[in-house]
């Protein structure tokens, strides 16, 4: 039986044989249980009747509180209500769709300001190397360089032609540096490329040199490749495309930039340089951005002293990757009125520059060098314009360096085993190719190149 529905009194027969039995004390009373209903009649009349009847009891069917369908009409609806409606309501949605027509007046406003700049000019292929059809650079088109100078960086490479460090496979161009024989460092010896009329540099300086073990002097420590497109592809006016997956390893320094054919202003930095894409191998904790961080800059000044790089230079991150990790597009367009390098696409530029202003007053040169020399502006005369000095033919070159004495790599950063104005800064970088070498191991220190392109602009160079 039930405890909470029975009767609240339960009496017991006296036990007739036992004058001492005990009287036995009756069950309280049961509360009702709130969380009950009752399905014949509301809870109390039944709990009266079950009182009062043997089969209520059993009658009497407990279930749980059930959801009610509410009908339509007792529903409130004060939207509906135009008599009531506060007339402050309706500035809920007024303000909120005010605001959103601003914000998509603004991103109009501001693609048609950076389209507005950009012309979408006609061109003629130059270039076209894909890099699938051969298994060598056609020497019509490349060239490659061959010194031991570093560009005048000091970096520690020497750059080879003999298909160790450049070479065509599985549809790719790969520059992959290599270390030196260590035989040429180890003993006093001499690398003199104009002996064997090798060296592409006309400097002598940088095409010759020697390891000496009394003052600690080496040879290039480390060999490497630097290609470009002089013999046959250059442009004045036009866009550059390069699709390449970068190095990855600690002191590697890619990069893929342009030169003038002609020094038609003077010796660098004064007939200007472009560079498209540099970076560095070192990985994301490098403090001045390794392979996750590419720059762009161009180059002009009076003199290498005097450069106004600092003017136009942009760093640009790789969006929760590296750009070792997969292959980018790393290009330029360039016109007689600007010139801008992007990423993968050109709404993702990296430096803009509008030729508004001449070069000389954007670099903000000082009127003498430091050796007290007057500083002449070399862009003036017939011809020129504010475009001046990227205003001739310039050609490709793509190359992995490898260390620098120019501060690229800051001295005391990331362990950096070498100080720049050491005199054997080849030799330390050497000696400690067991922090480095197992870096290259690791990431493949080399970068792969899938196709370059070049157009020249209509109107230029017979297109």
């Amino acid at each position: 039986m039930d405890p909470y529905h029975a009767s609240s009194t339960v009496t017991t027969p006296a036990r007739a044989e036992s004058p001492d039995a005990e009287a036995i004390t009756p069950l309280p009373e049961r509360q009702p249980n709130p969380f009950l209903s009752y399905s014949n009649s509301p809870y109390a009349s039944n709990l009266q009747s079950a009182r009062g009847s043997s089969t209520g009891v059993n009658s009497l069917r407990p279930r749980y509180f059930q959801s009610r369908r509410i009908n339509k009409a007792e529903v409130e609806r004060p939207w509906l209500d135009k008599k009531n409606r506060d007339p402050r309501e309706k500035w809920v949605w007024i303000l909120p769709l005010i605001g959103l027509g601003l914000g998509i007046a603004m991103a109009g406003f501001l693609v048609y300001d950076g389209l507005k700049t950009v012309t979408s000019h006609v061109y003629c292929p130059v270039l076209d190397a894909d890099f699938t059809a051969g298994a060598t650079l056609d020497p019509k088109i490349w060239q490659q360089e061959i010194e031991t100078g570093g560009f005048g960086n000091g970096q520690f490479e020497i750059t080879t032609d003999d298909g160790e460090n450049a070479f065509v496979k599985d549809g790719l161009l790969q520059i992959h540096p290599t270390l030196q024989d260590s035989k040429l460092i180890d003993t006093n010896n001499v690398i003199n490329l104009t002996s064997s009329h090798q060296c592409t540099s006309p400097v002598v300086s940088n095409c010759v040199a020697a390891t000496n073990t009394t003052n600690g002097t080496i040879v290039n420590p480390v060999k490497s490749a630097r290609i470009n497109t002089s013999p046959g592809a250059k442009i004045k006016y036009g866009r550059v495309e390069v699709v390449a997956q970068l190095p990855a390893g600690d002191w590697l320094w890619p990069a893929i930039w342009m030169l003038p054919v002609n020094e038609t202003y003077g010796p660098w930095p004064a007939s200007g340089e472009i560079d498209i894409m540099e970076s560095r191998g070192n990985n994301y904790s490098y403090p001045d951005g390794g392979n996750n961080i590419v720059g762009s800059t161009l180059h002009y000044g009076p003199d290498p002293a005097d450069d106004g790089w600092w003017t136009n230079v942009v760093k640009r991150h790789a969006m929760l990757t590296t750009y070792s990790a997969g292959y980018h597009t790393f290009g330029v367009e360039w016109s007689e009125k600007y010139i801008f390098t992007y990423i993968d696409t050109r709404l993702l530029q990296v430096i803009y520059t509008e030729f508004n202003v001449p070069f000389w007053n954007r670099g903000q040169f000082p009127p003498s060098n430091q050796n007290g020399t007057r500083l002449v502006n070399p862009w003036t005369g017939p011809g020129t314009s504010d475009a001046t000095p990227f205003d001739q033919d310039f050609y490709l070159i793509i190359n992995v360096a490898v260390g620098a004495n120019n501060g690229w790599f800051p001295d005391g950063v990331a362990s950096k085993p070498w100080v720049d104005k050491s005199l054997t800064a080849a030799r330390d970088f050497w000696n400690a190719q067991d922090q480095w070498y197992p870096t290259w191991q690791a990431g493949g220190a080399t970068m792969n190149i899938k196709s370059v392109k070049m157009w020249q602009q209509k109107g230029y160079n017979g297109c």
